[in-house]
């Protein structure tokens, strides 16, 4: 585990957009299946972390296992980029990813590191830990959750695909917080030869990694029946595989950092 270094680049990254993903890329509507409720599962790691590797398996194996019962587990694997001053640049690493684990290190009032979970915004931990990870889940699982939506809709230019995105009344939301809509994209079946820093000579594996999130509306609290319902176009990258990648949108509160509520679907080329 590693301590996250006093002097930080935090500089804004633009969301990285293609135009030659494959046109006939499709979406399904998303549901969760019977009796399970979405818990977002967000892993901080580095491949210039050693105790990283272990943290990204564990990961992996809750998204295609999903041991949890009651729950459907939404994982955001989350490249930091404050590694890559020892040997090796982390090829999918970003700044904005550093940016979001600052905003839980200041919630949490602990010393950033990774590898680190973060179940529904809500609690933190050593990315490894497998007992400690099921049990948060399982008591996210518990919580009364939003209910959100994706559909996917009419295809748009050449590397880009409309959505239209539903959000319910709210349910467990804080007064006076505000409930803000994300939408994220990840890619599964990447990995990396690493040649240089702590994890040199071994090829990691990753599942669920992120590759954009953007922010797409706030939901209304006051809402009868639905808080949200917009369409979004979400562009993707040329180099993105389409049969490997999940759009996930979930609500997040901006003070307590609670996710409230999520959907995720597949995009099948």
């Amino acid at each position: 585990m590693r301590n996250f270094p006093k002097a930080l680049r935090l500089s804004l990254a633009l969301f990285v957009v293609g135009s030659a993903f494959a046109s006939r890329a499709k979406a399904q509507t998303s549901a969760p299946e019977a009796g399970r409720k979405p818990v977002v599962v967000e892993l901080f790691t580095s491949e210039g972390c050693s105790s990283c590797p272990p943290a990204d398996a564990l990961l992996q194996k809750l998204e295609a296992q999903q041991p949890v019962a009651e729950a459907q587990i939404i994982a955001l694997e989350e490249h930091v980029d404050y590694w890559n001053h020892d040997g090796w640049i982390d090829p999918f690493s970003s700044p904005d990813w550093t940016q979001r684990q600052q905003a839980y290190v200041a919630l949490f009032k602990k010393d950033p590191y990774t590898p680190e979970l973060v179940v529904n915004g809500h609690s933190q931990f050593v990315g490894n830990d497998a007992r400690e990870a099921e049990f948060e889940i399982e008591k996210a699982a518990a919580g009364v959750k939003t209910e959100v939506a994706i559909t996917s809709g009419k295809p748009a230019a050449k590397g880009s695909q409309h959505f239209t995105v539903s959000v319910g009344k709210l349910a467990g939301n804080k007064a006076g917080d505000v409930a803000e809509i994300w939408l994220a994209v990840t890619e599964d079946g990447l990995h990396s030869p690493v040649s240089r820093g702590e994890n040199a000579g071994h090829v990691l594996n990753h599942v669920a990694t992120l590759r954009s999130l953007r922010k797409i509306g706030a939901a209304d609290a006051n809402g009868a029946s639905a808080s949200f319902t917009g369409d979004t176009l979400v562009k993707f990258n040329s180099h993105w595989a389409p049969e490997n990648l999940h759009v996930t949108v979930f609500v997040q509160e901006k003070k307590s950092r609670e996710i409230l509520g999520a959907a995720s679907t597949r995009i099948k080329g």
